[in-house]
């Protein structure tokens, strides 16, 4: 097969989870004989032409020096260019800025889309944005061949508004197997006697909500707050929170051993994610054997089940933190540990990628 791969800003990974998704499938597909192209902002740091036996295409990416609507002139460049291309397959990831350029997809190529989280929930958006993300999201559910759902809930949810079908194919992880406890005495906290919270600081994503239960908590084990926290909200939590030593902002780490490690040794790991699919942060939570308590919605039940606390508000939060212990759950650390292995490993998300591409080129073919 011939496989195109458009929407994200390139590989190697330097940015976020389809990037990193985008490496893994395209070197993994590349592997197995097929002719695969990744499309990349002209910006991206990786110059050459191929990775790992994988075609970059490097395409005009203007978003640095005008803003959002760049990201809306990079997916038309990388779209214009797919039509010389004689693609069997393109694989768009996400919809915020491309659905617009849909109808100019080369007709002869069958465009799948993975369809992301609920783009237009994010609170950071205004009600104007909100609406045309939600038109964004239409035009792709009407104009892709086939959708791709990496969560339960983002496929009920096509299937209830829109009455598609979609394919569950999930996001993916590494089981982490060597942990390391020197790390910990760059952090000055103990194991299993810290807690820890990871997540862009957006209000969706509950930070206020579980600092208040923090705050509120007998316990004042220290909580490692990660992730960037220059930001007009982050400004807001901090200055909420500061006259709570136990509340720690670290700001963003990049370091996946640290990471690792610190989810390895941590006693709860905080997840507060309300809008998107399976959400990468979680998996390697999982696969770093954390305790997890979960915000108590589709999204995280759908990825946890019974293996997870849960909260919906900070009380419950604070409860949590005053009963919890990790080394009393660890039947639900080693389901989880399990699970990545089973379901949420990459080797097998790969496969099952290669898979619909042929079972949808097989029905293209008889169709004709």
């Amino acid at each position: 097969m011939k496989i195109g791969i458009l929407g994200t800003r390139g590989i190697p990974n330097h940015y976020g989870g389809f990037e990193q998704f985008a490496e893994f499938f395209a070197t993994y597909a590349a592997g197995q004989g097929h002719e695969v192209y990744v499309y990349n902002s002209h910006s991206h740091p990786y110059k050459e032409t191929e990775f790992k036996s994988v075609k970059i295409i490097h395409c005009y990416d203007p978003e640095n020096k005008i803003g959002t609507i760049g990201q809306f002139i990079y997916d038309l460049n990388c779209i214009l260019d797919a039509r010389k291309r004689n693609f069997d397959i393109i694989l768009q990831l996400g919809y915020t800025s491309s659905s617009v350029w849909y109808s100019l997809h080369p007709k002869n190529a069958i465009v799948i889309t993975n369809m992301d989280g609920l783009e237009w929930k994010r609170t950071k958006y205004s009600k104007k944005v909100q609406k045309a993300l939600q038109v964004a999201e239409r035009l792709a559910i009407k104009k892709s061949d086939f959708l791709i759902a990496d969560s339960i809930g983002i496929q009920k949810y096509i299937q209830e508004k829109y009455q598609k079908e979609s394919t569950y194919i999930a996001y993916g992880a590494h089981n982490f197997n060597n942990p390391i406890p020197e790390i910990l005495k760059e952090y000055q906290v103990e194991k299993e006697n810290f807690n820890m919270i990871m997540a862009r600081f957006e209000p969706e994503n509950n930070l206020d909500m579980v600092l208040e239960g923090v705050a509120m908590a007998e316990d004042k084990k220290p909580i490692l707050v990660i992730g960037n926290h220059n930001t007009k909200y982050g400004t807001y939590l901090k200055n909420k929170f500061e006259a709570f030593s136990n509340i720690r902002f670290l700001g963003a780490v990049y370091n996946l051993d640290h990471l690792n490690n610190l989810r390895y040794y941590s006693n709860i790991y905080f997840h507060g994610h309300t809008v998107g699919g399976t959400n990468p942060s979680l998996l390697e939570a999982m696969a770093s054997k954390a305790l997890i308590a979960a915000h108590n919605n589709d999204f995280n039940k759908g990825v946890l089940k019974d293996n997870a606390c849960y909260f919906s508000n900070a009380e419950e939060v604070k409860k949590i933190l005053n009963t919890v212990k990790k080394i009393d759950n660890l039947q639900f650390v080693e389901n989880n540990y399990a699970a990545i292995a089973s379901t949420f490993n990459w080797e097998k998300i790969n496969e099952q990628y290669l898979q619909l591409f042929k079972q949808c080129l097989e029905g293209s073919s008889r169709r004709k």
